[in-house]
């Protein structure tokens, strides 16, 4: 793997920041990788921009913001607009497929849609729609094992919301999985 940059973006209230801590806790707590997380969302906060960078790599990390992106998981049209000139050719792009409507992208990027809000109503909590995403970008990119990433949601998610974060990760991993 050597090293990954990545960014999660969407509106604030979406879960962004928190997608991005559990891709990061994932990798370095539970896989002995190194990662960084920068967070930044607009004034409004719930509602604005908002956008997690993350880097997960084998050897220690000089520099800890994206400088170009191998991976862009974008859950909101603005955020796509945004940030989709900062993902580099041959990079992969994820994105909310009931929100985003993808446009001209670099050369060889790879690019994969997930419907995780319905996903996620689907499951009765639309709130889990990051979730049902972080497993759609596990199944993907393979930077993380299921495991480890589970691992992360278990010691992250506020108390008695574990078995439905659980049910929504696995739902979003097994819908890459299942060639939808």
């Amino acid at each position: 793997m050597s090293t990954k940059q990545m960014k999660i973006t969407g509106f604030g209230g979406q879960g962004i920041i928190l997608t991005g801590m559990l891709i990061g806790k994932a990798a370095s707590i539970y896989e002995n990788k190194y990662a960084t997380l920068i967070q930044s969302f607009g004034p409004e906060a719930r509602g604005g921009a908002c956008q997690a960078q993350v880097i997960v790599a084998d050897d220690p990390i000089l520099y800890p913001y994206v400088r170009e992106c191998d991976i862009l998981i974008s859950l909101s049209q603005e955020s796509y607009t945004t940030y989709v000139p900062s993902l580099k050719e041959d990079g992969v792009l994820i994105y909310e497929e009931n929100l985003v409507i993808p446009g001209k992208l670099p050369k060889g990027v790879k690019s994969f849609s997930v419907p995780s809000t319905a996903i996620a109503e689907d499951l009765g909590r639309k709130i889990v729609a990051n979730i049902v995403a972080l497993g759609f970008f596990t199944a993907v990119t393979g930077i993380v094992s299921p495991e480890a990433m589970k691992k992360a949601v278990q010691a992250t998610v506020p108390k008695g919301t574990t078995e439905l974060n659980l049910r929504a990760f696995d739902k979003g991993f097994e819908h890459h999985k299942n060639g939808k």
